[in-house]
């Protein structure tokens, strides 16, 4: 079979966030899914991810995947052949992001985590997708999946991560950035920087695509995938 293809969830987030990818390359390759639910540090789920995936794989990472995958090239280069940074950026979090975050954990930790999809499905999707119950039903159970502990341990994580952008041009395997065209937590720019700062990283817009960009165009993803995987 072909080379291992390890993949990361992002925030409130469960491998059915790649499911269509899964589907598509499960069939001649060996898929791991990271566990992102049980560490409250960027580096906690890098080392965890590290001591259960393969000696060596091609890596991908949507969202906090992506700082995940970012911490990973840091770590331990040598094992990943190459890389896919999905809807993330290098950049820490901000100021106003951060306090953001703060007043979601605090609706989790009072037992309204309910609120906290109504709060974010919006930015999720495209405009187009709003309505759409069925993504919106996936989205739901992995956010309730997860589970508000693990969720407040994510957040954390996050606004704790480091600032990649010094790092990235010691990144020296075939790069693959991918952004939907109306991401709105992630936009354009940031994936822009992210294939400015990485030596011969191929940039993929999705058009009519939100930050969920793995369910909202599976077919547009796979594509871009399977390109990066055949480079």
């Amino acid at each position: 079979m072909s080379e291992p293809l390890v993949l990361i969830p992002g925030l409130n987030c469960t491998p059915a966030l790649f499911a269509p990818q899964a589907e598509r390359f499960g069939h001649d390759r060996p898929i791991v899914f990271a566990d992102n639910r049980q560490d409250a540090t960027i580096a906690a789920m890098a080392g965890r991810l590290l001591g259960q995936a393969p000696p060596r794989f091609a890596l991908a990472g949507l969202s906090m995947g992506g700082y995940v995958a970012l911490e990973i090239m840091r770590l331990a280069p040598h094992r990943v052949s190459r890389l896919a940074l999905l809807d993330t950026s290098a950049r820490p979090d901000t100021e106003e992001a951060t306090m953001r975050r703060r007043r979601l954990m605090a609706l989790a930790e009072e037992g309204e985590f309910d609120k906290v999809h109504d709060a974010l499905w919006a930015a999720l999707v495209h405009p187009s997708r709003r309505d759409d119950e069925e993504l919106e039903g996936i989205v739901r159970t992995m956010m309730l999946e997860t589970g508000p502990e693990a969720f407040v341990r994510q957040e954390r994580a996050v606004i704790g991560r480091a600032d990649s952008r010094p790092y990235l041009k010691a990144i020296g395997v075939p790069t693959l950035i991918l952004v939907g065209e109306e991401d709105a937590i992630t936009p354009v720019d940031k994936a822009e920087e992210l294939q400015a700062g990485v030596e011969g990283a191929e940039l993929v817009v999705v058009p009519e695509c939100g930050h969920l960009s793995t369910l909202e165009r599976p077919d547009a993803v796979n594509e871009a995938l399977g390109a990066w995987l055949a480079r």
